[in-house]
């Protein structure tokens, strides 16, 4: 027969909650200071060996001791190149150094940052082509390495004066519009208030296809027509941008005024006033932007193609 030996309950420490507290605090402090020291340490790309294809660094430089048969590209950091690339190198956000001995047979291209060759030694072929452009290389190496910052906006003061900015400006030019062309303003907030699921249809179709078409003439067409075309496609995105924004504006804030606000009823200056800073502010908002400002584009012209121009009828 086996007895079975029951063992009294084990009593564990007891802990103060202080010393807990500060253990957890500690804890914190060193997963902080990993986490910073990972963050702010550039990785790098070694290719030591060869490669067939391309090699990519995002956020990272480029260190090729090796040979890469097709090129090398690093978005946000540099491309140094100590043994042979065969194909193009660039490098946006960053600089190419080519290190003596190297060898570079296509291309470079450099985008905010510059192209350095160390010593004679380094080999180049005389018929490719270097083109560099040196300017706002922090601010790229920044967008390549955080590409999320371009929707999150930095509340610095300098960011709320450039909004102050434009709402000064988009309003001076509402004022100038609505004083020029005021019946055609009108009609078009009407319309934008009758039919907008209609306009906003109708200027999703029509960017789409004068898109579409400005891709296409540019792929077939012969240079003289691409510039042409690409012309007037600039033309017309600007004349419905900014005759699409007023008409926005107008009708943002003349709905404003009938709900929300209890002066200036029937003053079109703070219509245009209140319209201008709602939607400033909302293409300001972090991740919303992009939206608001392909809405504003896609209602800018289906108001540009609905608008008919109406002479006056003399009696």
């Amino acid at each position: 027969m086996s007895t079975a030996v029951l063992h009294a309950p084990t009593a564990f420490p007891n802990i103060p909650s202080s010393r807990i507290v500060a253990l957890f605090g500690w804890l914190l402090v060193l997963v902080t200071a990993v986490y910073a020291q990972q963050s702010t340490t550039e990785k790098v790309v070694l290719v030591n060996s060869v490669t067939d294809s391309t090699v990519f660094g995002v956020g990272n430089s480029v260190r090729i001791t090796g040979t890469v048969k097709q090129g090398a590209m690093a978005l946000g950091g540099d491309v140094i190149v100590e043994g042979v690339v065969e194909g193009d190198v660039a490098a946006i956000g960053g600089s190419v150094i080519q290190l003596p001995g190297s060898r570079i047979d296509g291309d470079v291209i450099v985008l905010g940052g510059t192209y350095t060759a160390d010593g004679a030694s380094a080999i180049r072929n005389p018929k490719r082509m270097t083109i560099m452009y040196a300017g706002y290389q922090e601010e790229l190496r920044n967008m390549m390495r955080h590409p999320t910052g371009m929707f999150t906006p930095h509340f610095t003061p300098t960011y709320f004066g450039v909004r102050f900015l434009v709402v000064l400006f988009w309003f001076v030019v509402a004022m100038a519009f609505t004083w020029v062309m005021p019946n055609t303003i009108g009609r078009g907030v009407s319309r934008l208030q009758l039919t907008s699921v209609r306009v906003a249809a109708i200027g999703l179709v029509g960017a789409l296809v004068l898109f579409g078409s400005v891709f296409l003439c540019l792929l077939v067409m012969p240079a003289p027509v691409q510039v042409l075309v690409g012309l007037l496609a600039l033309m017309l995105w600007l004349a419905a941008s900014l005759f699409g924004r007023v008409v926005l504006y107008a009708a943002t804030g003349r709905w404003l005024q009938r709900n929300y606000v209890t002066f200036g009823k029937n003053s079109e200056a703070v219509a245009l006033l209140l319209g201008t800073s709602f939607w400033v502010l909302l293409t300001s908002l972090p991740y919303v932007w992009p939206f608001m400002a392909a809405f504003i584009l896609i209602i800018s012209f289906g108001l540009a193609l609905t608008a008919r121009y109406r002479k006056p009828v003399s009696v």
